[in-house]
């Protein structure tokens, strides 16, 4: 089931739309703003352009930033099939400043990258470096309460204990994610390099806790509950990532 670009298919709003509206907004403002139609936007670790062909479909020019070649093939294809043209570059986060124009970006997205580099203040950093004055960055990060509240659902008590005493967030050595970030502490690191914080928001809150079946049953109502709860002062604070958008 295709939909419009920028809107996840109906299956995957209720992990999607919550960002997406967010974006959407982003890039509004900044039309308004800076009265170009065609924003200069930059994925940092897009991958296989699942955020960045939709944007290059909406008509903003689209450079994706990212250490693995397989997955830069993988996005030249599924760019050439959308048939958008979207620049891939390979390279971490923090390379950014090598790679770019300082100065030349509207929108930086930083989606699922600060849990894995080695400096996430100096990943930040190279960000804005790119960025042009009043343009945006937008970071999707895990969040170390859900993650206590999922192994404690997967009966593993221990580990979800282990969470919550660990500086970086993780439940043990087998653990794959390096670290994860509270609302506190990321907005803390965005203020530290110069950003001023926007909107913070929850996605998947109840997606990744409702049984897969219940979720496929009726996906509108579980994407609107999820528009709800997504800046809920409580309810915003468990969910499995936290978006933040900020400003330089």
């Amino acid at each position: 089931m295709s939909t419009e670009p920028g809107r996840p298919d109906v299956r995957d709003a209720p992990r999607q739309t919550v960002a997406w509206q967010a974006l959407r907004a982003v890039l509004a403002d900044r039309v308004a703003a800076t009265g170009r139609e065609s924003l200069d936007i930059v994925d940092a670790g897009g991958g296989t352009g699942g955020f960045a062909v939709p944007l290059a479909k909406l008509g903003h020019s689209v450079t994706v930033v990212d250490p693995a070649l397989d997955s830069l093939a993988a996005l030249e294809r599924r760019a050439a099939e959308t048939g958008v043209g979207v620049k891939g570059l390979q390279g971490d986060a923090a390379d950014l400043g090598d790679l770019l124009t300082p100065d030349s970006a509207d929108l930086v997205l930083c989606h699922s990258v600060l849990e894995y580099v080695e400096d996430p203040v100096g990943a930040l950093g190279a960000v804005r470096g790119v960025l042009r004055e009043g343009g945006a960055v937008s970071v999707l990060a895990a969040n170390p309460v859900a993650t206590a509240i999922h192994r404690c659902l997967a009966g593993h008590f221990d580990e979800a204990r282990q969470v919550l005493s660990d500086a970086a967030g993780r439940w043990g050595d087998r653990d794959p994610t390096p670290r994860r970030f509270s609302r506190e502490e990321m907005s803390g690191l965005l203020a530290r390099t110069g950003f001023a914080l926007g909107d913070v928001h929850g996605v998947r809150i109840f997606a990744d806790l409702v049984p897969g079946m219940l979720a496929e049953s009726d996906p509108g109502a579980l994407t609107a509950l999820e528009q709800a709860a997504s800046a809920h002062p409580v309810l915003r604070d468990i969910a499995t990532q936290l978006h933040f958008i900020a400003y330089r």
